[in-house]
C-alpha cells in the first residue's frame, strides 16, 4: 500500500525560519514578520489576521524578491532526495503550509506531488487578501483528506512532518508522525522526533516502515 508524505514548510523545510521571514527579509522588514511570526505562534493572533498584516508590510513585493526568498532561504538538506525516494517508492508526498501558496507552490518544481499555501493576491499586489483562502491548522487535515481521496489513500496511510501547533491537528489525525525541530506545543504528539538540517535523517525514522 501507498503512503502519503505530508510535509509543513515554516520551521520543517525551512529551519528557524518562515517564508514570511525570508521574504520579508528581501524587504529590509524580517524583524517586523519575525514578531508576526511569534504572535501567531503563540495564539494571540488568528492566520487571517497574520495573512492581513503581513500582505500590508508587502506593498513593494515583486516576483523577484520572492525568487530571490526562495533561492536564499534555510532549506534543510536532503529534500529533493527524500521526494525523489518518495516517488521511487511508489509513495505520494506533498507541502501543507499556511504560507503564501506563491511561495509553497515553487516546491512542486522540487518533486512534491501537491503544494498547497494560503491564497494570496497575484505579486505585485493590486488587490487585498481574501480571508477566505487563509489556512488553518484545521484546513491541513481537511487539505490531507482530499488529498487521500484524489490517490486512493487514508489517513491511515499518511505520514505527518511539522514543528509547531499549527501540525498539531495533523498530527493528531493520522497514524504516524515526525517531529522536526519542533517547540513545545508537540512535544508527545509524535511518534518520531528529529533535531538537526537533514530532511534525510528525519525521512530514515519512518522509510523503512509500513
Amino acid at each position: 500500500m501507498a503512503r502519503l508524505h505530508l510535509f509543513d514548510l515554516d520551521g520543517t523545510l525551512l529551519h528557524g525560519s518562515s517564508a514570511p521571514v525570508e521574504i520579508s527579509r528581501q524587504l529590509g522588514l524580517e524583524a517586523e514578520t519575525v514578531a508576526l511570526d511569534e504572535a501567531v505562534g503563540a495564539g494571540r493572533i488568528s492566520p487571517r489576521e497574520y495573512a492581513t498584516l503581513v500582505h500590508a508590510l508587502w506593498t513593494d513585493l515583486t516576483e523577484a524578491h520572492v525568487a530571490a526568498a526562495f533561492s536564499g532561504a534555510p532549506w534543510l538538506s536532503g529534500i529533493e532526495d527524500v521526494w525523489a525516494d518518495i516517488r521511487g517508492s511508489g509513495d505520494y508526498c506533498a507541502v501543507v503550509s499556511l504560507s503564501p501558496s506563491f511561495f509553497v507552490e515553487r516546491l512542486t518544481e522540487w518533486g512534491a506531488h501537491a503544494a498547497y499555501g494560503s491564497r494570496f493576491p497575484s505579486v505585485p499586489f493590486t488587490e487585498p487578501v481574501n480571508p477566505s483562502g487563509i489556512l488553518s491548522a484545521a484546513a491541513k487535515v481537511q487539505i490531507a483528506d482530499r488529498l487521500c481521496a484524489e490517490f486512493g489513500l487514508g489517513r491511515a496511510d499518511c505520514i505527518a512532518y511539522g514543528d509547531s501547533m499549527s501540525d498539531k491537528d495533523l498530527f493528531g489525525a493520522v497514524p504516524v508522525s515526525v517531529a522536526v525541530n519542533a517547540d513545545q506545543h508537540l512535544a508527545g504528539l509524535a511518534m518520531h522526533s528529529y533535531v538537526g538540517r537533514d530532511l534525510l535523517d528525519a525521512y530514515e525514522l519512518v522509510r523503512r516502515t509500513r
